[in-house]
């Protein structure tokens, strides 16, 4: 989901990562900024994104995160797998058994 958030917001921060998961899950979604910040190191370590410091919009200095190449190609493989499984729950829950 943070792959998917930073493919739809370009550049962002961490702090805008968690309120962006957060409004679209209408709540659902409560990330602690000390479970987001190392789940952010491990992606950038795997070569998914990439971070760089820069200002935010109220001028504080933040690291700004943004998807690389193979972390386009990991979110189309998620949404994928995301696509195969709601298909097969949806046939389950369909199913008169």
């Amino acid at each position: 989901m943070i792959l998917k958030v930073v493919a739809s917001l370009g550049p962002v921060h961490g702090y805008a990562i968690a309120e962006r998961l957060a409004q679209v899950s209408e709540g659902a979604l409560q990330l602690n900024m000390g479970t987001l910040y190392p789940g952010l190191v491990r992606l950038e370590q795997r070569g998914l994104l990439r971070a760089a410091w820069d200002q935010t919009e109220s001028n504080r200095r933040a690291r700004f995160y943004s998807l690389t190449p193979a972390g386009r190609r990991r979110l189309e493989v998620e949404r994928q797998e995301w696509s195969r499984m709601t298909g097969i729950m949806q046939r389950l829950l369909d199913d008169t058994i």
